[in-house]
C-alpha cells in the first residue's frame, strides 16, 4: 500500500515525536549541545520535513508507481541533512544560539534518521498493521 501524502506527513511527525525524541535524549549527553538546542534542531527537522514531503510527493508523480524504493527513503537523509546544516550554520533556526558543531549535528542527525528509518521499515510494519492498509495514515 502506497502511503498518501497526508499519511507520510503523519508518519514522519509521529516517528520524530516518538523514536526521534528518545534517540535525541540518548545521544545528546554525548554531544557538545544542550538538550534545549538538540530538541530545537529536532523540531526544525520536523517542520522542514513537512516541506520535504511536499517536494517528494511532486517528484514521485513522475514515477509510474508513484513511489520509490525503500533505499531512496534512506538516501534522502543526505539532502535533508545538508539543508538542515545550512539552516543551522546560517543561524536560521530560531532558538539555537551560537554555532552548532558540524560533527555534533551530523552524529545526531544520522542516529535519529537511521533510527526512524529502521523503525518505519521494521517494527512499525508489525506494530501498526492497519497503518499499512489506510494509505499510511495513522489516524
Amino acid at each position: 500500500m502506497i502511503p498518501t501524502l497526508a499519511g507520510r506527513v503523519q508518519t514522519r511527525l509521529f516517528v520524530l515525536a516518538t523514536v526521534g525524541v528518545v534517540l535525541t535524549a540518548l545521544i545528546t549527553p554525548l554531544l557538545p549541545m544542550s538538550f534545549a538546542e538538540a530538541y530545537l534542531v529536532l523540531l526544525a527537522v520536523a517542520v522542514v520535513g513537512v516541506g520535504w514531503e511536499l517536494l517528494y510527493h511532486l517528484l514521485m508523480q513522475f514515477r509510474w508507481d508513484k513511489d520509490w524504493p525503500t533505499l531512496f527513503g534512506l538516501l534522502t537523509a543526505v539532502p535533508e541533512g545538508l539543508v538542515m546544516w545550512v539552516l543551522l550554520d546560517g543561524g536560521l533556526v530560531p532558538g539555537v544560539r551560537g554555532p552548532v558543531s558540524w560533527w555534533a549535528f551530523a552524529v545526531m542527525f544520522a542516529v535519529v534518521w537511521l533510527g526512524q528509518w529502521l523503525f518505519v521499515n521494521g517494527p512499525m510494519r508489525v506494530l501498526f498493521v492497519k497503518w499499512r492498509h489506510r494509505g499510511g495514515r495513522l489516524l
